[in-house]
């Protein structure tokens, strides 16, 4: 039965000051109607909701007092943290205040790979072997007797960022110091997480991703998403996410348990699940689990299959409302358009033809002309996102493919001026 909800709910929405999914967030409590608090670092944000928030260092000690006053100040019923910086803080205060919340010790371990990892092993879920190296120590002492191939991971960095397969000694090392180099450029708050790397090793296989809720630690599917391009390194960039998924209804039922199972040994119970889970030859494996949604604009295939944005959901069970769905009729799917050279973006030709390819629903570019292009694994963002809909997931992905082969990326070299005079 669906929960009444009092005129105008107040949400708390925490989020880091460059967070792309604050505005989603935003939309979709206007859509419902709720207030919306932002606390964030954002004070100089074009985005008025930010701008006009709570403007507080999200990682200071006092950040949960300064939140703690402003419900004292005007209560929530509702607490949402947007991204993996943010979940731990948001399981505070919202434990504080006596809402649905995750414990902290739970969410942490969901950002922090090496965490994630000691938990699920003595939970006895199936992962990857792994060990944590450390990075100003001697790499090759340290992996000794780990079988290859492997991967090196960094222990908080998303979107595949600094992930690299190695397959023999000389890979590992080289992929240490590459990774060394990505997370010396990174502003981390703790040395550990500069200075150590998760060494785990490589599960062949296909790889799907899910999506869900969870509602006093029982978990709500939204969607499988098949990701039909291998993922076999050396890095790991995801192009396709395809819903609804095309393996067996045996193997949908093992990926279901395996992440329900995952959630059980996080000590997960409420909001929302991000699960990468890889089909071995031996059955699955869990690569992740986040205690937040899909990232970008991946998001948008929800509301495809459930009549409902995926950020409405999350506000909704925020608020301890239910929602009704819709049952989905169609496929859905997204291609996240790589970068696949270094250099400056100077302008994308075929856009008019891949738009008019049938059963592209839109395509959005995010990076826009003059600005550098990153590929993986030094890079953390892609070229925009091209979106199709189709009676079948075949055809979703066969029209995702057909507008992509459409586009020319057009990028020239990227130049650099150093200033070698000597003081």
């Amino acid at each position: 039965m669906r929960k009444s909800r009092k005129a105008h709910s107040r949400l708390l929405l925490i989020a880091p000051a460059n967070s792309y999914r604050t505005v989603a967030y935003l939309q979709a409590a206007r859509r419902r109607g709720v207030d919306v608090l932002v606390a964030s670092e954002g004070e100089h944000s074009l985005v008025s909701e930010i701008a006009s928030g709570l403007h507080v260092d999200l990682s200071a000690a006092d950040a949960l007092d300064r939140l703690l006053e402003a419900a004292r100040e005007q209560p929530f019923d509702g607490v949402v943290a947007t991204d993996d910086t943010t979940v731990e803080l948001g399981s505070r205060i919202a434990r504080a205040l006596g809402l649905p919340h995750n414990e902290p010790g739970a969410a942490l371990a969901t950002r922090r790979k090496d965490l994630s990892r000691e938990v699920l092993r003595d939970a006895a879920v199936s992962i990857p072997d792994f060990r944590v190296i450390d990075l100003g120590a001697d790499i090759a002492r340290q992996s000794d007797g780990f079988g290859f191939p492997c991967v090196v991971k960094p222990l908080s960095l998303s979107a595949s960022r600094g992930v690299i397969r190695a397959n023999n000694q000389d890979e590992l090392l080289s992929a240490c110091a590459r990774v060394t180099d990505i997370l010396a450029g990174n502003r981390q708050d703790e040395i550990y997480l500069r200075s150590h790397v998760l060494l785990e090793s490589f599960i062949a296989g296909p790889e799907v991703a899910v999506e869900g809720l969870l509602y006093r630690g029982e978990l709500g599917v939204l969607a499988i998403f098949d990701k039909p391009d291998p993922l076999e390194g050396p890095f790991f960039e995801e192009t396709y996410y395809i819903t609804p998924s095309r393996h067996a209804a045996a193997v949908q039922r093992e990926i279901i348990e395996s992440v329900s199972a995952a959630c059980r040994g996080l000590s997960l119970r409420e909001g929302p699940v991000h699960a990468e889970v890889r089909i071995a030859a031996s059955g699955c494996v869990i690569i992740e689990v986040a205690s937040r949604t899909i990232g970008g604009e991946c998001a948008r295939l929800l509301s495809f299959g459930t009549g409902r944005t995926l950020e409405e959901l999350v506000i909704a069970h925020a608020l301890g409302e239910t929602l009704d769905l819709e049952v989905p009729v169609d496929a859905a799917g997204v291609l996240m358009i790589p970068i696949r050279a270094a250099g400056i973006l100077r302008r994308i030709e075929g856009m008019t033809a891949a738009r008019a390819v049938d059963f592209i629903e839109d395509i959005l570019i995010s990076i826009r002309d003059g600005y550098e292009l990153v590929p993986l694994p030094e890079g953390s963002s892609y070229l925009g996102f091209m979106f199709a809909r189709a009676p079948t997931a075949q055809q979703v992905e066969a029209a995702l493919r057909s507008a992509y082969d459409e586009l020319n990326i057009v990028a020239g070299p990227l130049l650099r001026i150093e200033d070698l005079r000597q003081n």
